[in-house]
């Protein structure tokens, strides 16, 4: 019984060590619309990977490689800033890609828990997204999907880099880029 008594408390103190010690949690954020407009035509403005001018957050796209599996991108942002991206899978046919960002630059520096940490220009950490674009009759529905984690991996991120923050910012591009691309579908 002593044993028991004894053990009971320890287990209890390494179960919550390890319930608390957990870091983020993979994000996911998903943005779809219904374009009036054909499949086709949609897919011709957003199909080259080196162009992004359809995204109203970016001002210049500089890009190698195509449509190839592992060209690259870098995003300069208006409100400045870069974000680099590769391109890990492209389907002409199905009208689809899938990107990773692979470096950002950094929007400003914070200090957090006595040290000095860099806030990236989007508040993530591991972002991959597939965008796709499908017929639906006379119009057509383009999905935009991401997974991510927070910028701040260790617990107790600052505001600038939580859960919270990160998927604002995220389903903010999402949203913005699809509106943009409805508009000039449609036009």
């Amino acid at each position: 019984m002593k044993k028991i008594t004894l053990i009971a408390p320890v287990l209890l103190f390494f179960f919550t060590a390890v319930a608390s010690a957990h870091g983020p949690v993979r994000q996911k954020a998903e943005e779809e619309i219904t374009i009036d407009a054909p499949a086709e035509k949609i897919w011709a403005i957003i199909k080259n990977f080196d162009d992004m001018s359809w995204l109203p957050i970016v001002s210049k796209t500089a890009a190698e490689g195509g449509n190839k599996k592992g060209a690259t991108r870098v995003l300069t942002l208006r409100h400045g800033g870069t974000i680099k991206e590769e391109l890990k899978k492209y389907d002409e046919a199905k009208m689809a890609y899938s990107y990773k960002i692979t470096e950002m630059s950094t929007a400003k520096t914070i200090t957090h828990a006595g040290a000095e940490e860099k806030v990236p220009v989007l508040p993530v950490d591991n972002y991959s997204a597939t965008i796709k674009v499908e017929p639906k009759g006379d119009s057509s529905v383009v999905n935009w999907k991401a997974g991510y984690y927070r910028a701040y991996t260790n617990n107790n991120p600052p505001a600038e880099m939580n859960e919270e923050t990160a998927t604002a910012a995220v389903t903010a591009v999402l949203k913005t880029g699809l509106i943009n691309l409805k508009d000039l579908a449609e036009k």
